[in-house]
């Protein structure tokens, strides 16, 4: 398929990512007739149809995901081969992809500037997501890294930790649970949680704890797209709810929230930099992980308030962080899970 040019795969790109011959158009500098005129060729070449024409625009169909995807990993071949360059040349500059799940929002802008104080011409691209938007990123080879709970299933990943990750009950101060010493998982029969989508870390956490009483159906959902509307709801009354800590510390601190004292909690996970094991690493990406894995914990929010609240308890099951073994990220791939 040496016909294929740069420029072609760029339109079908845009195509796909604005849904429309318009847009594209736009963002490719061209008018509407040479974008639709590049993908007629395209078309031809291939002897398929790259999209379905819908009310609602431009569709992909199976050919045109998989030109799509290619046209991504040539792009991003050479921006490593740029970056590359740039780094044999002696020149720190490049850019760096990062996913990270939405609840990692909480520090990852001040991860970010720590990077940027010390590599300061390195341009850096953040996208926040649930954690299958960040695994599907991972498998589409669109971003270097990314920063999550637990490295996902089925994609080949090396990943080191590199802080704890506390995850906790919450309540209103004033609910019947607030100020309440080792409270039994059994107390929760009754109350109304309030909980993420399905597909998102903190969700499986959440089943995963209270696994027995889903099960007997003894708890009542109320489900949200966002930590932020999750704890505007328990402040409101509406119910409780089960989050990262690093979401809560804030609101914990001013005393609009309270962390439950109940058996098991808090759950101590960790925190991972991870990164595709089959994808060559550009030299401000290993920059970058670098970074995150011997530094990435002193970003992280810390809990004074919140474990005086629970009796001074630490989490439990502890794990070593990035520190102790920051070789993850140099070949060893991180267990599924």
């Amino acid at each position: 398929m040496d016909w294929i040019t740069l420029r072609q795969l760029r339109a079908v790109s845009e195509i796909a990512r604005r849904g429309t011959i318009a847009s594209a158009a736009r963002a490719l500098g061209l008018t509407g007739p040479a974008v639709t005129l590049t993908l007629k060729q395209v078309e031809e070449g291939l002897g398929l149809t790259l999209f379905d024409r819908t009310a609602q625009g431009m569709r992909l169909t199976d050919a045109g995901i998989a030109v799509n995807k290619t046209a991504g990993e040539v792009a991003g071949a050479l921006n490593r081969l740029e970056e590359t360059v740039n780094g044999l040349k002696g020149l720190s500059a490049g850019t760096v992809q990062i996913g990270a799940v939405s609840t990692a929002k909480y520090y990852t802008p001040a991860l970010i500037a720590g990077f940027k104080r010390q590599h300061p011409i390195i341009d850096m691209r953040l996208t926040l997501g649930n954690r299958e938007d960040v695994i599907k990123a991972l498998g589409d080879f669109t971003i270097d890294c990314a920063i999550m709970g637990r490295p996902p299933k089925g994609i080949p990943v090396e990943a080191a930790a590199f802080g704890d990750h506390p995850l906790v009950m919450i309540s209103g101060p004033e609910h019947r649970f607030a100020g309440g010493v080792g409270l039994s998982k059994n107390e929760l029969s009754g109350e109304t949680l309030l909980v993420r989508e399905a597909g998102s870390g903190t969700r499986t956490s959440m089943e995963m704890y209270l696994a027995d009483l889903i099960a007997d159906n003894s708890i009542h959902y109320v489900e949200f797209g966002s930590n932020e509307t999750i704890k505007q709801a328990v402040m409101a009354g509406l119910g409780i709810a089960f989050l990262s800590a690093h979401t809560v510390a804030e609101e914990i601190k001013a005393g609009r929230l309270v962390a439950i004292d109940m058996e098991g909690l808090p759950i101590r996970r960790q925190w991972f930099i991870v990164r595709r094991r089959d994808k060559t690493m550009s030299p401000s990406a290993r920059a970058f992980l670098d970074f995150v894995v011997h530094s990435g914990t002193q970003f992280l929010p810390h809990f004074p308030k919140l474990y005086a609240e629970l009796g001074g308890k630490q989490p439990d099951g502890a794990a070593p962080t990035s520190s102790s073994r920051p070789e993850a990220l140099a070949g060893k791939a991180a267990p599924e899970g």
